[in-house]
């Protein structure tokens, strides 16, 4: 094992993707847009002239260009850089990737995978801070996938660029300095298979993205006090482990699940809403959600703290549901 930055271990599955398979080819040129992230994502797109491609802001021709040279046989990884861009390529992404296989009776395919960074990344405003992952998980035929880790980004971003099915890819620029171990050893991680990310006996928090670091830095404060929390991350909603989800929840009785979509229709309400229907009876207490605040992001900081799921609310939460108040 290595220890990598999380910007570092998805350049790295960049650079070995690119190496392995000639179908693949980059669409976008801001997969990290501060230095010196992007000069080292620069290096790359030296290596591959014909392969990295730096379009025109104009999101719905360039998804329609990745998803037409997808169902033609290539593997496109086209990055929209903010969440809220993917809604200017809607139709392409939800109306036509989407419903391509479906709709020819399974003779089309379009592996394409989009790229977006989602959430609140201090002072982005109500434009540059949406999490669309809630909409998106409401068009089938999309695999999402959200990794919280340096290991997580490296596998899924080769299970994502391996699948036949179009995949959106949900990074957090909170998460692209976080570090963590990498095996030396090429590891695809395959989708719908969730992990604990700490083992705990009171209470279950599942957590996504970039609040399952968040959720781990309470669970550290609260086992002090000496509450055991459990925290799981999905890793990918579409597929969902749900099977692995209520083992957990079987096993402390208490959930609660954490993450920055607004609550409102989000996917904490999707992942409660499961629950209740597969697991009420393995319930001991009423789900909690912690998530964003039904108002669009505003740009002072400290009114993005109030309305995020940040650590003072998280662990409110599970204090809430270990006591019944």
């Amino acid at each position: 094992m290595r220890e990598l930055a999380y910007y570092e271990a998805k350049l790295e599955a960049l650079r070995e993707i690119l190496a392995a398979d000639p179908r693949v080819h980059l669409i976008g040129g801001t997969f990290f847009s501060l230095s010196p992230r992007r000069r080292l994502f620069q290096e790359i797109a030296k290596a591959y002239p014909e392969r990295v491609i730096s379009p025109p802001i104009a999101e719905l021709g360039y998804c329609g260009l990745a998803t037409g040279a997808a169902m033609a046989g290539l593997r496109p990884i086209v990055d929209l850089s903010t969440g809220s861009f993917i809604f200017e390529a809607w139709p392409q992404v939800v109306n036509e990737a989407a419903n391509a296989f479906y709709m020819s009776g399974g003779q089309t395919r379009a592996p394409v995978v989009f790229h977006i960074f989602h959430g609140i990344r201090g002072g982005g405003a109500a434009q540059h801070s949406h999490s669309p992952q809630a909409m998106l998980w409401n068009a089938p035929g999309l695999e999402i996938v959200l990794p919280s880790s340096p290991r997580d980004v490296k596998g899924l971003l080769k299970t994502a660029v391996s699948t036949d099915n179009p995949t959106i890819f949900v990074d957090h620029v909170q998460l692209l300095e976080v570090r963590g171990p990498v095996p030396e050893v090429d590891e695809a991680i395959p989708f719908g298979q969730a992990e604990i990310k700490r083992a705990g006996g009171d209470v279950t928090v599942i957590a996504t993205s970039y609040m399952v670091q968040r959720s781990l830095l309470v669970a550290e404060r609260l086992a002090q006090e000496g509450i055991q929390v459990e925290v799981v991350d999905p890793r990918t909603l579409v597929p969902l482990d749900l099977e692995n989800l209520l083992a957990s929840v079987e096993k402390t009785g208490k959930v609660v699940i954490v993450d920055e979509c607004h609550q409102s229709c989000g996917v904490a309400a999707e992942i409660a809403a499961r629950i209740a229907e597969e697991g009420f009876d393995r319930l001991k207490a009423p789900i909690r959600r912690v998530a964003t605040l039904d108002v669009p992001v505003p740009y002072s900081e400290p009114l993005e703290e109030f309305i995020s799921p940040s650590e003072s609310r998280i662990a409110a939460a599970i204090r809430s549901v270990l006591t019944g108040r």
